[in-house]
Order: structure tokens, then C-alpha cells, then sequence
């Protein structure tokens, strides 16, 4: 086969429509639902970990990461499989294959009733969903990091020589599907989460969120099987990574053979390789080395940027998404970047960019860059004031030495409580407004009796209910954490002489005997029904509710059925609702998204100018090494840093990014531009030995300040 594609005219002509190649189209479609299924899944990622498969904030980060980190690696494997193997064609396709093969395997471990053999909505063999994950996860990463360098290239491959024009607006439209998957699937895959589904109990359905996305990687592979006859495809003519590689080991290995004092000196390192390989290639690799030296300080940017999937989407579970017209998950507020990136991007280079040339500041790409970082800190700054303020607003909740109490009075009159020192009276049917805390027993007292000392669960919140018919205070457990993906949680306590039983929706609150209380049951946002039944009798009740609260709903002795029943019912607020609201976290996202258009366009461009002709793969493959870095940092941090607080953390991040941008700042001043394009024509046209000498004076020459910087961005070639 592979020989039988060799043999054909690479250029062949195919079908066109309005001048493009109909095999365009397939390419196009594919990486639309390609992206869609990638950033659909990543979307949902951190809340799977956290509310699935019950990993911690720092644990659920950390394999965020690790799993993002692994997705920008392995692209460099899948362009040498690509140009030394198989060609682009069939690395995609069987990649791909791979990549389907993860989507549903992380589809399938996202199913709790597989191992839920009680059907009590909980799995009972964690183990196999993790497993699963981990494997799905793999499976993905070595799938979407392999095709990523093969896909974008393969549809340049579709144009002729003549069609220069038609190419320039292929890698337009296709930004524009990358962009299009992404934002869609941002949209609509944490609204799949939130439904609820299962074959025996309704849990929320992550299988769901992953399995749309499995099913469009199929979609994307079939669709892009089904253009395999109209496709250009040229084969495998070795990668220029691995000569890159071999020619830095070569001069590497040479050079420590030749270390004792004896053998003269070089101008380079790199001109020990003179011996095996030629100076052209020599020269381009000293200029790849040259750009890829100031990549050193770039990951750092990445470690924060990644961020938005993981700390960020965390901290919105902690806010209010009510925006009014239409409540906003915590993972939705990540279709913020993409909406700012299709409005910014335009304003930024046909207006911001512009105004600065005409007031005579010489911008140049490795400056731009530099801001891009700093917006990126200011961005953490911002999400810090925000955590800070969201901490003001969370509950104190006990540590491992500390126990919290609180007390409602069942009795038809005001009761005067003393629990150790703290004196308050309550009022019939009320419960003290915030928890009390004690690291010890304490002596509790109503009116003028004593009940002794009484003492707590260490690391748990109580309540005891104190009423007429009970000799002594009846404790329960409440909750000791805010409900989880910003549902409340809510139960009753049953003072009526009978037993109750209350239904909201399809959850049932059956057999709360006098003087007990209920479960809890986790209710979304909205205003809940609750109706409470009693033999043939029946009284509905309505709660608004808000984001992460908890209530105990107070059914008193005095309740009856009938006209007005609900006015009788008392809620008691134990956690109150998150009152921060999501619309906080847009200004981060904004300095953000400023920052990425600013850093990471100008760098792909200032990337694209100084590389050799035939190595810019290898610079795109040195800043996806950047991305993975930068996610490696992150995982490094959330393991290793001990910080108490939250904001803490990201005010850490904002000083690291900080430091390395003035280390940046300081590197770009010093770095030479080069026009690759001189450097390489005069090895054309020189005999061996003057073009050694010709690679330092054509440096020299370009050695200037700032300014003419401004002239060569003029020349670059857009991405």
C-alpha cells in the first residue's frame, strides 16, 4: 500500500469547488468535530475528577494537568511518525482510531451504575472507574497530541502551487472550525452534565458529557475516511526533527571528545558537527537553538493560562451563576476565553496595533510578548481578590480537634440556651443564626436545667433539638462541607404528631417519624416544591433556592393541613447560598484572553519569521514543548506548595510569572533578529569556506536596535 501511494504524482489534480479542492471540506468537518470532542471532554475534566471520582481540589488539578501536559507531548512522536513512517494520511487515521477508542473508554468508566451492585447511586468499586479513566485518558492523549501536527499540514498538502491564495484562506476557515468546536462544545457539554441520568439511580451524567464527544471523534474519523479517494497524499520524506536531534547529539558527543586543551577552540558549539554534517544545516540549527533559548522562560505563562480548566472552573463552584436570563455552570464560564478571543483578536490587530505604530512606539513581538505575560499576572491578581471575597463569604467549618453544634427549639415559647459561654435565647421554632464551636465538653443549660456536659464529634457540625416532649436534646450529623456542584442541600426535622412523608420532584422523603429528621436530598437551583403528605392529606410548600446551601426545614407541632399550611413551616439556614457572583470572574478572564492574544499570536508569528524554511515544524514543536511544561509546573505546585488559602496560591503564580517575565524582558533585549531567508541564500552562492564566515557577518549586520525590528515584523508571514 505504501508503495503503491508513493508511486503516484503527490500533485495529482482533484475536483474543485469555488476554486478549493472538495477534499478541503472533509478536512474541514474533521477537525470541527475533532476540537468539539476534545474540549467538550476537557470542559467537564476537573469536575469529573472532583464530584466522580471523589479526588481532592490539589489531586483532581494535578492529573488535570498531567493529562493536558501529556496532550502537547506527544505531538512531537506524531510528527516523526507522520514524516518518517506512515505519512500524514494514515497517522491520522489510526490515531484517530486510538483517540475514539479513549473517548469511550472514559465514556464507559463515567457510567456509576457498572459497579453500583446495591443501587445506591454510589460505585462501589472505584477502582474500575479509575482505571478506566486513566486509560481512557492515555488513549486520548497520544491520540489528539499525535494528529495535531498532521492534520493542519495535511490540508496544506491539498493545494497546488498556483493556489497560494486559496491555502491562506484554508488555514482561515480552518482556525475558524478549531474555534467553532471549541466554543460550541464548551457550551453544551457541562449542560449534558448537569442532567441527571442512570439504569437504576439518577446521578449526574458525566457518561453523557463524555459519550457526545466520543460519538463526534467517530463522526470526525468517518468523515475523514470518507474523502480518502479525493486526498493529495505525499509520502513520508523524513523528519528534520530527528536530523536536528542527530546533528546537536553529533556536535554534543564531539565536543566532549575533543575537550583536553590541545584541540583549538570554536566560534559555536554547534561547529563541532562540521566533521558529519554540512554548514547549512549547521547554520540553520544555530538559528533554531538561538529562538528556542528564549523559549526558557515561556512555560511559565502556560502554567497559568492552562488554569481556566481547572482552578478557575473550581473556584465558579463556589459562586452564583443566576445571570437572570439564563443560569451559567461553573465549567460554561470557560466559553468566555473563546467568545473574547473572536472579539479581540480583530480589535487588537486592525486597531490597538495600528494606534501604537502611529504614536511612534516601536512594539516589536518579543515586547508584545512580554505584555502578554503581564496581562496574564494581572489576571491572577484579579482572580485572588475574587477567591478573597469568596472566602469572606464561606462558612467556617471545624477542623480534626473541633466540633460545632447548633441548637433548635421545638417549643411554643422563647427558651433561654448556655452552652459553655455562650449565653442567647431562642425563639419558638427558631435555631440559633451561625454554628458554635468548641475544642472540649461543654455544659449545656436550658431555662434552669442542666444536661450536663455534652460532647462533640471532632471534625463534624451537629444539631441539637431541644423540645417538650424530649427529656434531652436530640442530636444529629449535619453536613461539614458545601453541597457539591453548587446544589443545596436540604431536609426536614418532623415536630408533628405523625409520621410524614415529602416528595419534591421524583425524590421521595418517605417515613419521617415524630421528633426525626430526614435526609438530605440535593436540589438544583430554582424554586423547589416539596409536598408533605399524611395519610389522604396533603400541603405543598415552595423554597427558592440558591447555589451551595443548606436548610433544615422546620415542621412544628402547631403544623396543620389545610389553607395556609406552608406559613407553619420554618426554614432554618445552615449553609447560607454562594452570594459572589460568576459575572467577578469575567474581568480575569478578560486580562486573560488579552494576554493570550497578545503572547501567544505575536509568538507563533515571531517563531514563524525566524525559523529556517525548512525547520518551522521543529520551533511549532518547541513551543507545544512550552505548553507541556508549563502544565507540568502547575501539577508541581499543587503538590508541593502548602499554602492554607486558595488566593495565596495564585498570587504565587501572578510573583512566579512576574519574575520570569522581567527575566524575559531582559533576554529579548539582548536578542539579535535574523532574516533566515539571507542567512540560508548566501550559503547558496558561496563557496564552503565563506560561508562560515558569511552566517557571523550576516549577524552582525543584523544587529540593531529595537527599531528595526518594526521592519522585519513587516515581512512575516501570518498564521
Amino acid at each position: 500500500m505504501a508503495g503503491k501511494e508513493e508511486g503516484k504524482d503527490p500533485r495529482k489534480k482533484s475536483a474543485t469547488v469555488c476554486g478549493f479542492p472538495i477534499s478541503i471540506f472533509f478536512i474541514v468537518v474533521n477537525e470541527f468535530c475533532e476540537r468539539f470532542s476534545y474540549y467538550g471532554m476537557r470542559a467537564v475534566l476537573v469536575l469529573y475528577f472532583k464530584y466522580f471520582l471523589r479526588w481532592d481540589d490539589d489531586f483532581a488539578t494535578t492529573i488535570y494537568h498531567t493529562f493536558v501536559a501529556l496532550c502537547y507531548l506527544t505531538p512531537i512522536l506524531g510528527a516523526i511518525v507522520a514524516d518518517s513512517w506512515l505519512g500524514k494520511f494514515k497517522t491520522i487515521v489510526y490515531l484517530s482510531i486510538v483517540y475514539t477508542l479513549g473517548q469511550v473508554v472514559l465514556a464507559v468508566s463515567a457510567i456509576h451504575d457498572i459497579t453500583d451492585a446495591n443501587r445506591d447511586g454510589t460505585p462501589d468499586n472505584m477502582t474500575v472507574h479509575v482505571a478506566l479513566s486513566m486509560v481512557g485518558l492515555m488513549l486520548i492523549a497520544l491520540g489528539t497530541g499525535g494528529i495535531k501536527p498532521c492534520v493542519a499540514a495535511f490540508g496544506g498538502d491539498q493545494f497546488q502551487d498556483h493556489q497560494e491564495k486559496q491555502r491562506s484562506t484554508f488555514f482561515s476557515i480552518f482556525y475558524l472550525s478549531i474555534n467553532a468546536g471549541s466554543l460550541l462544545s464548551t457550551i453544551i457539554t457541562p449542560i449534558l452534565r448537569a442532567q441527571e441520568c442512570g439504569i437504576y439511580t439518577q446521578q449526574k451524567c458525566y457518561s453523557l458529557a463524555f459519550g457526545v464527544p466520543a460519538a463526534l471523534m467517530v463522526v470526525a474519523l468517518i468523515v475523514f475516511i470518507v474523502g480518502s479517494g479525493m486526498y493529495i497524499k505525499t509520502p513520508p520524506q523524513g523528519n528534520i526533527m530527528v536530523k536536528v536531534c542527530t546533528c546537536i547529539g553529533f556536535a554534543i558527543k564531539n565536543r566532549f571528545r575533543h575537550r583536553a586543551a590541545e584541540f583549538p577552540t570554536r566560534s559555536h558549539w554547534m561547529d563541532w558537527s562540521e566533521e558529519k554534517y554540512d554548514k547549512l544545516l549547521i547554520a540553520q540549527v544555530k538559528m533554531v537553538l538561538k529562538v528556542l533559548f528564549l523559549y526558557i522562560p515561556l512555560p511559565m505563562f502556560w502554567a497559568l493560562f492552562d488554569q481556566q480548566g481547572s482552578r478557575w472552573t473550581l473556584q465558579a463552584t463556589t459562586m452564583d451563576g443566576n445571570f437572570g436570563f439564563l443560569i451559567i455552570q461553573p465549567d460554561q464560564m470557560q466559553t468566555v476565553n473563546p467568545i473574547l478571543i473572536l472579539v479581540l483578536v480583530p480589535i487588537v490587530e486592525s486597531a490597538i496595533y495600528p494606534l501604537i505604530s502611529k504614536c511612534k512606539i516601536n512594539f516589536t513581538p518579543l515586547r508584545k510578548m512580554t505584555v502578554g505575560m503581564l496581562f496574564a499576572a494581572l489576571a491572577f491578581i484579579a482572580a485572588a481578590l475574587v477567591q478573597i471575597q469568596i472566602d469572606e463569604t464561606l462558612p467556617k467549618f471545624p477542623s480534626s480537634t473541633e466540633g460545632q453544634v447548633k441548637f433548635i427549639n421545638m417549643n411554643n415559647r422563647s427558651v433561654d440556651v448556655t452552652a459553655g459561654n455562650n449565653a442567647f435565647t431562642l425563639g419558638n421554632f427558631t435555631a440559633n443564626e451561625e454554628y458554635l464551636t468548641f475544642d472540649q465538653p461543654f455544659v449545656l443549660t436550658v431555662e434552669l436545667a442542666s444536661f450536663g456536659e455534652i460532647t462533640l464529634v471532632n471534625g463534624y457540625r451537629s444539631t441539637m433539638v431541644i423540645g417538650p416532649d424530649v427529656p434531652n436534646p436530640i442530636s444529629f450529623i449535619d453536613i461539614k462541607e458545601k453541597p457539591e456542584q453548587g446544589a443545596n442541600a436540604i431536609r426536614f426535622f418532623n415536630g408533628f404528631g405523625s409520621v410524614l412523608n415529602v416528595t419534591v420532584g421524583s425524590l421521595n422523603l418517605t417515613d419521617i417519624v415524630a421528633n426525626n429528621m430526614s435526609d438530605y436530598v440535593a436540589l438544583q437551583q430554582g424554586s423547589a416544591r416539596f409536598r408533605i403528605q399524611s395519610s389522604a392529606e396533603e400541603c405543598v410548600y415552595s423554597q427558592n433556592l440558591g447555589f451551595g446551601s443548606s436548610y433544615t426545614l422546620i415542621i412544628p407541632p402547631t403544623f396543620a393541613f389545610g389553607p395556609n399550611c406552608e406559613q407553619s413551616i420554618r426554614p432554618v439556614v445552615d449553609i447560607r447560598p454562594n452570594t459572589i457572583h460568576m459575572a467577578w470572574q469575567i474581568p480575569q478572564y478578560f486580562l486573560i484572553t488579552v494576554g493570550e492574544v497578545v503572547f501567544s499570536v505575536t509568538g507563533l508569528e515571531f517563531s514563524y519569521s525566524q525559523a529556517p524554511s525548512n525547520m518551522k515544524s521543529v520551533l511549532q514543536a518547541g513551543w507545544l514543548l512550552t505548553v507541556a511544561v508549563g502544565n507540568i509546573i502547575v501539577l508541581i505546585v499543587a503538590e508541593a506548595a502548602t499554602l492554607p488559602d486558595q488566593w495565596a496560591e495564585y498570587i504565587l503564580f501572578a510573583s512566579l510569572l512576574l519574575l520570569v517575565c522581567f527575566i524575559f524582558a531582559f533576554m529579548a533585549h539582548y536578542y539579535t533578529y535574523m532574516d533566515p531567508a539571507k542567512i540560508e541564500a548566501q550559503f547558496a552562492h558561496k563557496d564552503p569556506e565563506e560561508k562560515k564566515r558569511s552566517v557571523e557577518h550576516c549577524k552582525e549586520d543584523r544587529r540593531s536596535s529595537d527599531s528595526s525590528a518594526n521592519e522585519e515584523e513587516t515581512r512575516q508571514t501570518r498564521i
